[in-house]
């Protein structure tokens, strides 16, 4: 593995700068393979800032049923797309806002896009048709049915008399 060998030149601005860009402040050196053909491991994580904002994922499980509630502030229900494709329960949000105002014969234009995806495979026991999702006070909540597990009595081997 290679090794980045930091050179200060002394001064100030150097140093700032130096320390300001420094790779440490940023990834872990230790995923970071100087030598290969990739950038980013695919073992690194990035910070939020830089893949945009994910929001928080809680997962019950419950006695009759799973709950996920999704922390999305600021959406209304139309934002929102659930789907369901090989058990593979998919969440997209899309919401754009744009706003003019004109004053004094100026006129400022403003506009923010936010978007995201969270995807969760569903276990084996969960009642894909009967999924249910409701947006309420900034949380999207999606209930998903378990399905009733039928126990098999035990083989019992029966005596030909």
């Amino acid at each position: 593995m290679a090794q980045l060998v930091v050179k200060r030149n002394g001064g100030l601005f150097p140093s700032l700068m130096t320390d300001l860009l420094d790779t440490d402040r940023f990834f872990d050196t230790d995923l970071l393979d100087l030598e290969s053909d990739l950038l980013f491991p695919s073992s690194m994580i990035l910070p939020t800032r830089a893949i945009g904002r994910i929001p928080s994922a809680n997962i019950t499980e419950r006695d009759k049923d799973y709950l996920i509630e999704l922390a999305a502030p600021g959406m209304t229900k139309k934002d929102f797309k659930v789907e369901l494709e090989n058990d593979v329960l998919s969440i997209r949000a899309e919401k754009e806002e744009k706003r003019d105002e004109k004053e004094n014969g100026l006129t400022r234009k403003e506009f923010s896009y936010e978007s995201f995806c969270r995807s969760f495979r569903l276990p084996e026991n969960s009642k894909a048709e009967r999924i249910d999702a409701e947006y309420e006070n900034g949380i999207l909540k999606i209930e998903i049915p378990k399905k009733e597990i039928t126990v098999s009595k035990p083989k019992k081997e029966i005596a030909v008399s």
